[in-house]
């Protein structure tokens, strides 16, 4: 019977849990944030004079040279390093209503983000490389806090200042799971902005977005910013078991900021967020019927708190920088795991999640020829889980029953329960270390730069498999048989045990860059760099593990070492890659490009094992390589008319990957596109009106495939493009947008996979318009 949905798409009661949720989050942002103030504020914290000119970021759109102001590691201009980057800043963003990392998903080249499952699914691939669950191949640091949890990636970001993307190995300076790339998002401090900010939005699909911030300059040296924020939907999706919408979705998020300076040397800056997730999700549909029909719940509800606390201490000679920050995440995904009509199993996954990093950089503030970085990285990660897999009639009537009867008429036997868990419950420990540094040595034009890391890490896992039941066995050799109880045998399993790995590895990256003299801001790079990507453990395989024991009990099930299909290894690539950086002030031209080639060892990759199993493998291939090159470019012929384009090619292949039964070396590596491709047009009209001073019109096409779905490369989502538009209208105080995205409807899949021999994949969002408002008071 289908849920009353009575809020937003909840019920009664998911919405008090949920409002309370969002209260209790919201009281503790608070909390802390103005006990944090009150304590500046009345002298707890030392203040010292201060007096510096506030500016606000000019008006600029897409620029490939915009000096980066935040960076602490990577210098003040991320084109002055040896990597492919792209950077947007939050005029931008605002123009293609950029919230999340998903949203800029081919505006850079070779960046890959597919939208399907929930907002746990934040899958990325970088130049052939990429990671679906576990582990993932890019980095991300949130005003220079890097983001430990991967499942933590897709959330809404309000007021996003500026958001950099640096391609290739970062692993030398930004260590594990920097292999395909880094994103750096920076959002608005009160040090560059004054004011409040209002955004609401409404658009397809009853789908509403609002926003509330405001920053202030309390002191000269102290300011504050804080801002709160909903958006949700009714979904686009219909589940046709129920005729619901299965893809709802409601996210409440907030921020606290503090900027303090103490003196001309000494500043702080600490960042108080949350976010509260709510949504159905994964919209599945069969491609045999091409429809979303399952009868079981499917939802993912998240809550997560982070904070992080930045301290710099500048000398004439040196900058120390401190970046310490706790992480806290809550969750809960429970599936309808087989996605069909019919009661198989369920997925549930409840997790909790403390993490503390801690980062020491000191860099030098030298004006030498010889510059030099050094730092000490130490982060500590404690998850505890559940993860129920709850086998129902059809289940244990098909993937049982049948299957055991098949081997042994005589004796058939019956479930005595027609539903029952295999209870799987972890510990996980994770923590390391890492010791790096970066010297370069600038020769007139010629800047040579050499890096080393150091890094360590421990995985270790506590888990407890467990599963309490019956069956019945019958005598088949009179009728009728299910009277003639043979016996009933307990199915009782109790396993325990401890699993951990440890990983060191050590991280070189040397590069040379010319400067062109010719063209002031211009370079051109050679770098190679080491990659690395940490091991783990994927305990969605714990479930099959103990559903072989329970057939084991029967004479049937396979024997499995827990260590060899659970534990997966390290991926390790080493980087080859060739650039410039280029920039034309007649006319006003900037580019960027780059090739490169990259050679990869024991590549993760997951794999939906064959037969009746009910979880994911992530196992190592053998090797792989990719190679390809990415352009970037921004020209503008006249001052209000833009052209911007973004091209990345990919050419990702298996080496060598023979899983005992089929080798597929060769063959393309699935999920990783092979193509992405932005172009954009924007032109400004000027109408001297105090009330409408700018109109704006933005046109953008994005193109990405060919796209394989599976290592064998029998199928495969070709080349599509999406168009869009927006026109804006806007002066000092407001804006005003009008938008489409996918105008022209255009039908593709951002995903597909096989469960229980069935094939199901998810087609991307239809067309969509709305409407934005924005005000500055």
């Amino acid at each position: 019977m289908a849920k009353n949905h009575l809020f937003w798409g909840l019920t009664r009661a998911e919405f008090v849990r949920t409002f309370a949720t969002v209260f209790q989050c919201v009281i503790m942002t608070f909390k802390y944030f103005f006990c944090f103030v009150a304590m500046l504020c009345c002298g707890y914290i030392a203040a010292a004079p201060y007096s510096s000119a506030h500016v606000e970021e000019p008006d600029t759109t897409l620029q490939l040279n915009e000096i980066s102001i935040t960076a602490i590691k990577q210098g003040n201009d991320i084109y002055a390093t040896a990597s492919a980057a792209s950077a947007l800043n939050r005029r931008a963003l605002e123009r293609i209503n950029v919230s999340a990392v998903k949203d800029i998903s081919q505006i850079v080249p070779n960046f890959h983000i597919p939208d399907y499952g929930s907002r746990m699914t934040s899958s990325i691939y970088v130049r052939g490389i990429g990671a679906r669950i576990d582990q993932p191949v890019v980095g991300m640091n949130i005003d220079n806090v890097p983001i430990i949890n991967k499942d933590n990636y897709d959330f809404n970001l309000l007021d996003i200042y500026r958001v950099e993307m640096l391609r290739g190995p970062q692993s030398t300076l930004f260590g594990r799971n920097t292999m395909g790339g880094l994103i750096n998002i920076y959002t608005l401090s009160p040090q560059f902005y004054q004011g409040s900010r209002l955004l609401v939005e409404y658009g397809t699909a009853n789908s509403w977005k609002a926003a509330i911030s405001h920053y202030a300059m309390l002191r000269d040296n102290l300011g504050i910013g804080i801002s709160a924020g909903y958006n949700g939907t009714d979904g686009f999706f219909t589940n046709k078991f129920n005729g619901e919408k299965c893809d709802w979705e409601h996210n409440f998020s907030g921020r606290a900021k503090v900027f303090y300076r103490h003196s001309n040397k000494v500043s702080l800056e600490n960042t108080l967020s949350f976010s509260v997730s709510r949504q159905g999700g994964y919209p599945y549909a069969s491609v045999e019927t091409g429809e979303i029909n399952y009868n079981d719940t499917c939802f993912y509800r998240r809550n997560s708190i982070s904070d992080g606390l930045t301290v710099k201490h500048t000398t004439e000679n040196y900058t120390l920088s401190s970046v310490t920050s706790y992480q806290y995440l809550d969750d809960n995904m429970t599936l309808d795991q087989d996605f069909l009509p019919l009661s198989y199993f369920t997925l549930t996954q409840k997790r909790k999640e403390h993490a503390l990093t801690q980062d020491i950089v000191i860099t030098d503030a030298s004006r030498n020829a010889y510059h030099w970085l050094a730092g000490a990285f130490a982060f500590y990660r404690y998850t505890s889980m559940q993860a129920p897999v709850t086998f129902l009639d059809e289940g244990i009537s098909s993937l049982i029953e049948q299957h055991r009867n098949n081997a042994n008429p005589d004796y058939p036997i019956r479930w005595d329960s027609r539903e029952f868990p295999l209870n799987s419950n972890f510990k996980q420990n994770n923590y390391g270390f890492a010791l790096y540094h970066q010297s370069s040595y600038t020769l007139g034009d010629w800047k040579f730069a050499a890096a080393l890391r150091l890094d360590y890490e421990k995985a270790a896992l506590r888990y407890n498999s467990n599963c309490n039941s019956s069956y019945t066995t019958f005598n088949n050799t009179s009728e009728p048989y299910f009277q003639n109880i043979y016996m009933v045998t307990p199915v009782v399993i109790d396993d325990s045990g401890n699993l951990d790995k440890s990983f060191l590895q050590l991280l070189p990256k040397v590069s040379i860059t010319y400067n062109l003299p010719s063209l002031p801001g211009s370079n051109i790079y050679a770098a190679v760099s080491k990659g690395y990507k940490s091991g783990g453990f994927n305990t969605q395989m714990f479930s099959d593990v103990l559903q072989q024991k329970v057939m084991g009990f029967m004479g049937i099930g396979a024997s499995y070492d827990v260590d060899d299909i659970v534990g997966y290894k390290p991926e390790h690539s080493w980087n080859y890659e060739l650039g410039t950086h280029l920039e034309w002030s007649e006319p006003r031209l900037s580019a960027d490009i780059s090739a490169f080639y990259i050679n990869v060892s024991n590549q993760q990759l997951t794999v939906f094992p064959e037969g009746t199993t009910t979880g994911r493998i992530m196992t190592n291939a053998g090797k792989s390589r990719s190679f390809g090159g990415e352009l970037s470019i921004s020209y503008k012929p006249i001052t209000r008319l833009e052209l911007t384009g973004a091209y990345g090619y990919t050419n990702a292949k298996f080496v060598h990957f023979d899983n005992g039964k089929v080798d597929h070396s060769g063959k393309f590596i699935p999920y990783a596109p092979g193509n992405t491709i932005h172009i954009a047009a924007l032109y400004t009209l000027d109408t001297r009106r105090d009330w409408c001073r700018l109109i704006t019109f933005n046109t953008r096409l994005q193109g990405v495939g060919k796209i394989y779905w599976n290592e064998e490369n029998s199928l495969h989502q070709p080349l599509y493009f999406l168009l869009s538009a927006s026109v804006t209208f806007a002066n000092s105080n407001y804006s005003f947008q009008l938008w489409g995205e996918n105008l022209t409807n255009t039908r593709f899949d951002t995903f597909y996979f096989m469960s229980m021999g069935n094939a199901f994949t998810q087609q991307g969002k239809k067309l969509r318009v709305g409407a934005t408002l924005r005000l500055n008071i």
